[in-house]
């Protein structure tokens, strides 16, 4: 089964008309709409899958890297050894770094090629990774308002659209404890800040938190390879951290883990290397006693990868991460939706769902 095609298909869906956002480490405010990149693999038995990278303004360097760098070195190759053609990729590529945009786009053209391996086993990625749960907890991934309004009126629409658990975005104190008063003491609020301290800062502000009663305190240290300064801040806040969504090795994982930095573990399969990466770090976790919870900011293949692999390695503890945006037009469209803060893994071969190409076709640019 010979790769025939690689083709990087950027899409930009409009949010609805009057959404409101601040700014936030992937857009400006009041963003006017989501840049994705889809990647269709096809291969010489007519067989097609596809992936995902990470987006937003990263889109434009990822499709590059794909064109230039990545699909040359695996059209004509065979489409069933996985991980030793993303391996020969990673070594031929490596002096262009090992992160960022080269890794976005191997991440996606990985994920395409695990949801053919899924298509011509004719059975779920959950399975063909050794089997699976029908369905995950999932939790409501708010974008950044700042407006304490705002925010009460996004969490009160996620509560009653049945999640028990909200990742915030906010980084102002007011912002956030609006949250809290809004949600109530019995709904899980995680807080995902990217990056904006430095150790000395971060514990005040980790002081003055403690009263939110926080899941998790994610990302909260600059730069995000600080894993002794997170180690530190664990131990000293008592709040648990989480981290993992800006790391690209397994190495790197290890190193995180073993520094006792977290308290759950975020890898993100559309950065990271796809789902041949992915999977490796979940019985690296269980050797730390560490929940895996995937970072899946996205709403095509990469959150897919993200449910399958957690479907069939996860724990009880596992949960995926909904983005909580309002657009126009999703990728998988009704197809895929959660229903009282869970997600069901789809039953289909491969990923189990394909892109709309109604909504590939009104939205692709470029």
């Amino acid at each position: 089964m010979i790769i025939t095609d690689i083709e990087a298909i950027p899409l930009r869906i409009p949010f609805k008309a009057g959404t409101k956002s601040d700014a936030s480490a992937w857009g400006d405010s009041n963003l006017p709409a989501a840049d994705s990149l889809l990647v269709k693999v096809t291969t010489d038995q007519g067989l097609t899958g596809w992936g995902e990278a990470f987006g937003f303004r990263a889109v434009a360097s990822a499709k590059l890297a794909i064109d230039q760098l990545i699909a040359p070195l695996c059209i004509g190759r065979d489409a069933a050894r996985i991980e030793p053609l993303m391996l020969d990729v990673q070594k031929k590529l490596h002096v262009f770094g090992r992160g960022g945009a080269l890794a976005f786009g191997i991440s996606a053209v990985d994920i395409a090629l695990w949801d053919i391996a899924g298509k011509a086993a004719n059975m779920p990625l959950s399975r063909l990774l050794g089997g699976g749960a029908a369905d995950l907890a999932c939790y409501a991934s708010l974008v950044r308002y700042s407006d304490p309004s705002l925010v009460r009126t996004s969490v009160r629409r996620a509560i009653d659209a049945g999640f028990g658990t909200l990742k915030l975005h906010e980084i102002e104190l007011s912002a956030i404890r609006a949250a809290r008063e809004e949600a109530g003491p019995d709904i899980e609020l995680t807080l995902d800040v990217n990056c904006p301290w430095t150790l000395n800062e971060a514990r005040p502000i980790a002081e003055q938190l403690k009263a939110v009663g926080l899941k998790w305190l994610e990302e909260p240290l600059w730069p995000p390879e600080n894993f002794s300064g997170l180690a530190e801040l664990r131990r000293t806040s008592g709040i648990p951290v989480a981290a993992g969504e800006n790391i690209y090795t397994l190495m790197d994982f290890e190193r995180l883990l073993a520094a006792k930095a977290v308290d759950f573990v975020q890898p993100s399969p559309a950065k990271m290397g796809g789902i041949s990466e992915l999977r490796k770090v979940f019985p690296l976790a269980a050797v730390h006693n560490i929940p895996v919870m995937p970072h899946s900011f996205y709403d095509g293949p990469g959150l897919l990868a993200a449910v399958h692999a957690t479907a069939a390695l996860g724990t009880a503890d596992s949960m995926i991460e909904w983005r909580w945006f309002e657009l126009e037009a999703t990728i998988y469209g009704s197809a895929l939706s959660p229903k009282l803060g869970r997600i069901s893994v789809p039953k289909g071969p491969g990923l189990g769902i394909d892109p709309d190409p109604d909504v590939v076709k009104a939205y692709r640019w470029k």
